[in-house]
This record gives C-alpha cells, structure tokens and sequence, in this order.
C-alpha cells in the first residue's frame, strides 16, 4: 500500500504556513518587475557613491583580503571596499588544496579561526576544518554583515591611482569588461575608487595573480624580485606573516602576492600565513592611516601657526 502526505496550510497575515513538505496554495506577495530593478540598482549605485571614497580597499577575496577585513571591520569607524575579480569571492579558500575539501591550519593560526567561529578538528601541531567551504562561508556571511564593509565582486582593479609617489586608490571596471571587453572595444573608461590604504592580496602568478606587483613593478615603484621560490611549507607560513607590510606608502601587500615580491617559498595547501598574513595586514593598514592622520594634523598645525 503506498502512502501519501496530506499538505495543509494555515493563512497568515503575510501569506501561508507551511503544514507539510509542499504546497499548492502557496502564494507570494505581488511585486512588479520595475521594482525589484530600482531596489537593485539604487543600492549597488548608492554603494558605489557611498564607497567612491575609502578608508581602505582591499583587492581580492581570497583568505588574506577576507581576513584582512575581519580584522580591520571590528573599528566600525573604519570604511572597507572589497574588490573581487570573481563572481564568488574566496579565491583558493572554497577547498583545501586540488579538488580536496579539508582545510589544514598549522598553530598557533588556529586562534584566528576561533575568533570567526570555526570548528575544527584538533591535531599536535594543527587544526583541520572539515571543509575548507566552511571558513570561507562562515567568514563571509559575518563579514558581509558588518555595515562598514562593501564587497564589489565581478569587478577587476585594472590598475592604480598614484600621486607622488604615494598609492591613492584604485582604477577599476566591470570585470567582463576587463577580461573581453578590451579586446573588442576602445572606448570602455574604467572608474575609480580613492583610498587611505590599498591592501593587495591579488594571489601569486598565475592567469591574474600578482597583478598588483607587476603593475608596482612596471612603474618602478618596486624592484622586480626573483619571483616565487619552490615549495617548503615550513618555510614559507613564516616568510609570508613576517614579510606582510606597507611596501610603498599607500599600499600594504598580503598573502602570497608577497612571494613573488620577496621571493618567499610556495606554500602550499596550508592556509595559517593567508589567515595570519591577512590580520597581521589590517595592523599595518591601521598603522598607515594613523601615519597619514599625524601628517595632516602637522600640516594643520603648521598652517594655523
């Protein structure tokens, strides 16, 4: 005899309740087509004016950028850009290594996880999160809700804004625009984001990693450096965290860009320097923007005397 399930509904104010696992009678509020374009542009142009100037942009949303913002967003009086080339923000971080899902953190990083709210499995010398998805989906939907930060993805940083010598922000587009865009059309503009602090965490070389080095190596504001090392995991966690810094005024790298900067070791599947890396990256952000507070108050200081 087979079985079947009754569905029921109970009518409420806004609609129906579910009474079982489906429901013919469910109805949704009506919405006209017009209106879900207005709330949809409205907010991401409003953003973008909102965001047109920074305190700090920080491109690229692997785990250094989205553990740089963790970092940085706890000062809400600190406004955050994110920049994503990808649709889906995480970079590396969606799974552990190759097509592999854990996630391994060698300690001490594994506190950092502890302060975003990760679980995670308990070894001698390292934690293993169960699925690297995990880090990356639980960060993201805490970070995301801070009012302080706006993440911009399928949006590239085509280059940046320098003055003097000093980094002002970044040059961006649509990132369709950027990747096809150019090779089949002369006449589609960037725009711009002006910023304290830009922090770079655009990956190692590959198809757009290093992107920011490069570009700071083409304009002579950095040397060009021997490029990323081979693999040594136990030597390239400590090179990457100790190696995070301002490289030139205006712009702190993070992550394993650094590697083709300084010349570090590939790291590997190991995730504690791009979590440690990151963090330490919102220290040296902070550190900058209270360098440039203490330059304008000398200039104002100078000016009324």
């Amino acid at each position: 005899m087979s079985s079947t399930t009754t569905i029921t509904t109970t009518p409420t104010a806004t609609g129906y309740r579910l009474n079982g696992d489906a429901c013919q009678d469910y109805k949704f509020k009506p919405i006209r087509e017009a209106e879900v374009n207005r709330e949809m542009t409205h907010r991401y142009f409003t953003d973008m004016i909102e965001y047109a100037e920074s305190d700090v942009v920080i491109v690229g949303a692997g785990s250094a950028g989205l553990s740089c913002a963790w970092e940085l967003s706890k000062d809400p009086s600190i406004k955050i850009a994110i920049i994503e080339q990808s649709v889906a923000p995480g970079g590396g971080c969606w799974l552990g290594g190759q097509l592999f899902s854990a996630m391994i953190v060698r300690k001490p990083a594994h506190t950092f996880l502890e302060d975003v709210g990760v679980p995670f499995e308990e070894k001698e010398n390292y934690v293993v999160v169960k699925h690297a998805a995990l880090f990356t989906s639980t960060i993201l939907s805490k970070l995301l809700q801070r009012p302080n930060v706006k993440l911009f993805n399928a949006t590239a940083v085509e280059d940046l804004i320098v003055k003097q010598g000093e980094v002002k922000g970044v040059v961006t587009n649509w990132a369709l625009v950027t990747l096809t865009g150019h090779d089949t059309q002369s006449c589609m503009d960037p725009n711009v984001i002006e910023a304290k602090v830009v922090v770079s965490g655009c990956g190692h070389d590959g198809p757009f990693g290093a992107s920011m080095v490069k570009r700071l190596q083409s304009i002579k504001l950095v040397e060009k450096g021997c490029g990323m090392r081979c693999l040594d995991m136990n030597s390239a966690e400590d090179e990457i965290v100790n190696q995070t810094r301002e490289i030139v005024p205006g712009i702190v790298m993070t992550g394993m860009e650094l590697a083709e900067l300084d010349g570090a070791s590939r790291m590997g599947p190991t995730f504690g320097a791009m979590l440690i890396s990151g963090q330490r990256a919102a220290f040296a952000a902070r550190a900058s923007l209270q360098r440039q507070r203490d330059a304008e108050e000398q200039t104002q200081n100078k000016i009324s005397h």
